[in-house]
């Protein structure tokens, strides 16, 4: 079970966003793989406060945890895709939010980890389109994309076949160079990045003639998007090496896929649950009728019953949107509307006033179907 983020962090529920990064800050910098020697409990605790991190100081995020738990970032509640973190999402959130460890680096053993996460390539972000009927039943989708590839000719290593590179000179190999200096308070040591190998730690001598040193290429590739069920426009899907490669054999970015869920004007979503509003004539409120209603799945039939007042909800169960995490459906709600005719014939205008003699008073109680309704608006804070 995940933990209370807010106590994750050590901080209260009512704490500012400063308070939160300050928080974040330090428990990261404490249990930072690079200062534990590979911990993995330190490892741990550093994913879980960073995924605590990425919820509260995200006003929208933080909003939907607070009213429904971890509950309201899945699917239902928030639909913000939510998943635990990995360790290179966090190493790259802190990376991102604090520019990484700087000088800690190359006392708590982080030069190499420093030039690993400089040679990762970039994540490539990309927007795709779905109908509510993709939504339903879940979609596989190939998008073309042009991104940096590893070079064929020097295998991604950025040196001319043949050749090789060689450790930097200038800071024998490490990717860092140190200096120190005298001051009041004794001797200053800074710690920066080599400005000859630009932290590589090595310096390529003959550089490929086809990628000019870079280990990778301009090409186009084809990707499979398999979207499942249930997602809405506030998910994203991550592919992992999917982005674009690290320059000289660097690890691959990831493709960030964003969900585009165009809105269907015959329905109202909410979370997994629909809202269908069917027109329905005195008459045939009055004396019951069958409809064909649309669904995700096809035309369904539904029963109006005799004396169905204006505002009433019926219930198709089953045939709402998947919840993106357990696959159970919600339900689609048919809301009636009793529309009133705009203009009267003559022999319309004499039933409805033979009808006005005859239908006697309203009713006084409210009906159930918009008791239902009325819930529902409660609970959808609507």
């Amino acid at each position: 079970m995940t933990r209370d983020f807010y106590e994750v962090l050590g901080v209260s529920r009512n704490a500012s966003t400063d308070d939160i990064k300050k928080a974040y800050r330090k428990l990261a910098m404490q249990y930072h793989p690079d200062r534990n020697d590979g911990d993995k409990v330190a490892e741990e605790r550093f994913k879980e406060v960073s995924e605590a991190y990425d919820v509260l100081h995200d006003p929208e995020k933080r909003s939907a945890y607070d009213r429904f738990g971890v509950a309201g970032l899945k699917g239902g509640g928030g639909g913000f895709g939510f998943h635990p973190f990995d360790l290179s999402e966090a190493l790259n959130m802190f990376m991102r939010d604090f520019g990484g460890m700087g000088g800690f680096d190359a006392f708590f053993g982080g030069g190499q980890r420093s030039r690993h996460s400089r040679r990762r390539g970039q994540d490539i972000r990309v927007s795709l389109k779905l109908s509510l009927a993709d939504v339903a039943h879940g979609t596989s989708r190939k998008i073309k994309l042009t991104t940096l590839k590893q070079c064929g000719v020097c295998s991604g290593s950025g040196a001319e076949p043949g050749s090789s590179a060689g450790p930097c000179q200038t800071c024998g190999g490490v990717g860092e160079v140190r200096r120190a200096q005298q001051s009041l308070f004794g001797q200053l040591v800074s710690v920066t990045t080599c400005p000859t190998c630009e932290g590589e730690g090595s310096v390529i001598a003959k550089p490929c003639r086809e990628c000019a040193g870079d280990g990778r290429v301009k090409a186009q590739s084809v990707v499979e998007i398999d979207v499942p069920p249930g997602v809405s426009h506030e998910n994203y899907l991550t592919l992992r090496g999917k982005g674009a490669a690290g320059p000289r054999n660097g690890a691959p970015g990831d493709l960030l896929v964003e969900l585009d869920v165009e809105e269907d004007e015959r329905f109202e979503r909410r979370g997994d649950d629909l809202v269908f509003d069917l027109p329905v004539a005195f008459s045939q409120a009055a004396l019951g009728a069958e409809f064909v209603i649309p669904t995700p799945y096809g035309d369904e039939t539904l029963e109006v019953p005799a004396g169905t007042q204006s505002g009433t909800v019926l219930t198709l169960r089953n045939k709402g949107l998947p919840n993106v995490s357990d696959g159970r459906r919600g339900s689609l709600f048919v809301r009636i509307q009793v529309w009133t005719p705009t203009k009267l014939d003559p022999d319309l205008r004499a039933a409805f006033e033979r009808l006005s003699e005859l239908e006697g008073d309203p009713p006084s109680e409210e009906t159930l179907g918009r008791r239902i309704w009325n819930r529902m608006k409660e609970a959808f804070g609507t």
